[in-house]
């Protein structure tokens, strides 16, 4: 399979489209950290090749709050958020590692939207499911307590990829969470006081799952 057969869709496109599809898509590369995309500009539509982005919002007073991450195989079209009219709030994509892309940029990308209905279709059911991603979390900063949404997001990791320990620092966990690096330290220290995890530098280890679930309760799952 060739790059440009990861596409979405591919299958569904004529000839002649598959054609101009290849002659649009660009590779691009982005380091560790590095803005993708962000309030400026429209990128379209992007397919992660190796890597991961982390996609946020971000507040009138620079806090940052992730919102999903796009992992290897996956792609995203909140980058292309031109084509889509409804689509009123502003993401911003960073790399996470260093990350290869595949591109298709806004203008071709709405060309293929307007010629092909598969693509409108996945245009929006991606929308869609990213923007529901986005209400989840949302829901999660409204109703939650604290507490909650940490043990919740241990809890997940955990359940998703059947490892106990989660690497990252209290810099980024706060950046997941829409809060500040402080509020994160001191409810850390707060479940290593009770057993519940143990720190360590640039990571947390899970020491006991059954707690931090019942900490989480009846919160709702991740779409």
């Amino acid at each position: 399979m060739t790059a440009f057969e990861s596409l979405p869709y591919w299958d569904h496109l004529t000839g002649e489209q598959r054609d101009f599809v290849e002659r649009s898509v660009r590779t691009a590369a982005f380091s560790k950290g590095a803005m993708v995309h962000g309030a400026e500009g429209c990128l379209g539509l992007v397919v992660v090749r190796r890597g991961r982005l982390r996609a946020y919002l971000l507040s009138e007073e620079g806090r940052e709050v992730t919102i999903f991450r796009v992992e290897e195989g996956e792609s995203c079209v909140l980058s292309a958020s031109c084509v889509i009219s409804q689509i009123t709030f502003e993401t911003h994509l960073t790399a996470e590692e260093d990350t290869q892309l595949l591109v298709l940029p806004a203008g071709a990308f709405q060309r293929l939207t307007e010629e092909n209905i598969y693509i409108r279709c996945f245009l929006f059911e991606m929308a869609t499911e990213r923007f529901s991603e986005v209400m989840w979390v949302m829901q999660q900063i409204l109703f939650l307590g604290f507490d909650q949404r940490l043990a919740l997001l241990l809890v997940q990791h955990v359940q998703t990829t059947g490892q106990m320990t989660l690497r990252r620092t209290h810099e980024e966990l706060a950046r997941d969470l829409g809060s500040a690096r402080e509020v994160v330290t001191r409810m850390l220290r707060r479940f290593a006081d009770e057993g519940l995890v143990e720190l360590r530098r640039g990571a947390v280890e899970v020491k006991d799952f059954a707690g931090l679930e019942r900490i989480a309760g009846a919160a709702p799952g991740r779409p």
